[in-house]
């Protein structure tokens, strides 16, 4: 049996990940990995995070399962956290996930079985694992336009006019906030034309949020799901806690899916049991129960909500001393895009000769179609990324 097997495509983003930990030189910097690091190129554990594990230490009588969905009280606090009173929580059925990613896969399994036929749009670029796994599934894709890559914002004309094509019973995959790997996002007029145009059509909405806290804040983050959430009849969303919680390997995820007939919203929540049962029984719960923890704890969710601020902020930090000392080096303003992004992320635009010139000249790191991650900077780092992008032609 095992001979039939062939050899799959390694993932672009692990080899990178090898490549740089075999690079000798002492100045590499490492842009590529989708994790946040401080200044010092760790990822810390959060304040918040870590009293709660040691409250649980304490408290934690069992290990026993929990139900097919996970902890009911997880669920509740991360529909709170996203959607804040956008919808009834009653139009809410939810599933605990192993991680984002798994959310996205229970998403994509619900869409097939829903309707095999469906359509699923996405974004161009996207997450490449969104596609991996659409892909694994059999599942049509269809590419819409999302960036400008001369302007590097958000191409909502292009994305607009393939959205056109979209029909009753297709799926349109949207990025919550903090587009990976563009870092350019729709703003609320945005949001809104994609909107009236999923009502009109009848397509249904799946927004993946992974980054909510790490653009503009919190709420303000959550403002394009909620609308769409608030408007649409029926709605999927994928939802992770590993960034703006820090707790990557705990693997905590939610998938939803919201509906406005009561009914129905008891199937999609059986659905939802019996897929997490088909796939992995029962979902991991540490990482859920620390965040369960973190938000109905008001002290600990004020020092998480300051901490999650901080991160932004130096994010923030980031992107506006690489676009100046961008802007100093080219004697032009091309680089403005980069603080204008929001998230850990930014596609710069340059080729992938360009992007292999900074790797081999300047021990730089990123993606082939140049996304980097921004986090992966820090005060020091930013000038000699900056030389190189100049040095490297962008």
């Amino acid at each position: 049996m095992f001979e039939a097997l062939k050899p799959q495509p390694a993932d672009k983003i692990l080899a990178l990940m090898q490549a740089y930990r075999e690079d000798p030189r002492d100045t590499k910097v490492d842009l590529g990995v989708g994790v946040y690091k401080d200044a010092s190129g760790h990822t810390p554990i959060m304040r918040a995070v870590k009293a709660a594990e040691k409250q649980l230490w304490e408290v934690e009588t069992t290990k026993s399962y929990t139900g097919l969905a996970g902890d009911p009280g997880y669920a509740d606090v991360m529909i709170d956290l996203i959607l804040g009173d956008a919808v009834p929580r009653s139009t809410v059925a939810a599933a605990a996930t192993p991680g984002g990613t798994g959310a996205c896969r229970q998403g994509f399994d619900l869409i097939k079985m829903a309707n095999p036929k469906a359509r699923v749009f996405v974004s161009n670029p996207t997450w490449p694992n969104h596609l991996s796994i659409l892909k694994h599934m059999n599942m049509e894709m269809v590419p819409y336009r999302y960036f400008d890559d001369e302007t590097r914002g958000v191409d909502c004309d292009g994305m607009m006019a393939d959205l056109a094509n979209v029909q009753a019973g297709d799926v349109v995959l949207l990025h919550g906030c903090c587009h990976n790997p563009t870092g350019a996002n729709l703003n609320l007029s945005e949001w809104k034309l994609v909107v009236e145009h999923l009502n009109k059509t009848g397509a249904v909405p799946m927004i993946d949020i992974a980054y909510q806290g790490f653009g503009d804040g919190l709420e303000e983050d959550a403002q394009g799901v909620r609308l769409v959430a608030g408007n649409c009849p029926e709605v999927l969303i994928a939802a992770s806690c590993s960034k703006n919680f820090g707790i990557y390997r705990e693997r905590a995820g939610l998938l939803m899916a919201v509906c406005s007939d009561p009914d129905r919203g008891a199937l999609n929540q059986q659905t939802l049991n019996f897929l997490n049962r088909q796939n992995y029984s029962f979902p991991p719960d540490h990482g859920a129960r620390l965040v369960t923890m973190v938000l109905n704890d008001p002290a600990l969710r004020a020092d998480w909500a300051t901490e999650l601020e901080e991160v932004r902020l130096s994010m923030l930090g980031l992107r506006e001393q690489l676009a100046s000392e961008l802007q100093r080096l080219s004697g032009s303003d091309r680089f403005g895009f980069i603080a204008q992004h929001r998230g850990m992320f930014s596609r710069l635009g340059a080729s992938p000769d360009q992007v292999e010139a900074m790797r081999r000249d300047s021990a730089i790191y990123m993606v082939g179609d140049s996304r980097l991650n921004i986090a992966g900077l820090n005060a020091s780092t930013v000038p000699i990324l900056a030389e190189a992008i100049i040095k490297a032609g962008v």
